[in-house]
């Protein structure tokens, strides 16, 4: 069977909510590729350094052929597969592209156990991630789920600006939805001290659902989203 072809605009703008394909946001150093998988409209990313060609995978979520083909048309490198949180939603696709890649995988070892592929590599906090010439910091945030992870990545150049994926930690609007009041509160106090206290406005992040924003335009609502609780 002829494998199918993605359609990639690279006129980026986040939100793929009328696109059927994907988008791709170059910064310095690296490629950004984003596409929307599966009817919950999960967001698959590419990163790929730009120098080397190697790149890795931030969930496989879903539409497993949409992801080879992506990973065969802008990753014949693909040296890892990094899933953010242990939601089935953002697994689904994982045996089948690590199986079909031959692919290592890696996730944080408190939401590790329920992956339907276990990680070849425990991602803590504080870890790096090595892609190419492009690293990338692991900094995991508790409350969605135990073992969810951020990746940070810094554009190579002076005052280089940083690209956050926070799968379901943190959306436009607010944290990801947690089951009860200390684990809402847990979530907060992470995304508040490791990810606004630390990276300045200008600081882009891609969730798990939906479109990006910046660290900038969220921040005067965080006392907000605190008070109200989810």
């Amino acid at each position: 069977m002829e494998q199918q072809r993605i359609i990639i605009d690279d006129d980026y703008t986040g939100d793929l909510s009328e696109a059927s394909g994907a988008q791709r946001r170059t910064v310095p150093g690296a490629t950004i590729v984003k596409m929307s998988v599966g009817p919950m409209d999960n967001n698959t990313y590419l990163v790929t350094c730009s120098e080397t060609g190697k790149s890795l995978l931030i969930d496989a979520a879903n539409d497993a052929e949409r992801i080879a083909a992506l990973i065969a048309q802008q990753a014949p490198q693909l040296e890892l597969i990094v899933t953010t949180h242990q939601h089935h939603d953002h697994w689904f696709a994982l045996a089948e592209v690590a199986g079909g890649t031959g692919v290592p995988t890696a996730a944080h070892p408190l939401d590790s156990e329920i992956l339907s592929v276990t990680p070849s590599r425990a991602l803590n906090d504080g870890d790096l991630v090595t892609v190419g010439d492009l690293t990338l910091e692991v900094i995991h945030l508790a409350g969605h789920t135990p073992g969810g992870i951020t990746l940070a990545l810094t554009e190579k150049n002076d005052g280089g600006r940083v690209h956050l994926f926070t799968g379901d930690s943190l959306f436009p609007g607010g944290v990801g939805k947690t089951p009860d009041a200390e684990r809402f509160t847990s979530l907060m106090d992470d995304v508040e001290t490791k990810l606004f206290a630390r990276f300045p406005d200008d600081t882009v992040f891609y969730p798990g659902h939906g479109k990006d924003s910046t660290l900038g335009a969220e921040r005067p609502h965080l006392q907000e989203w605190r008070e109200r609780g989810w």
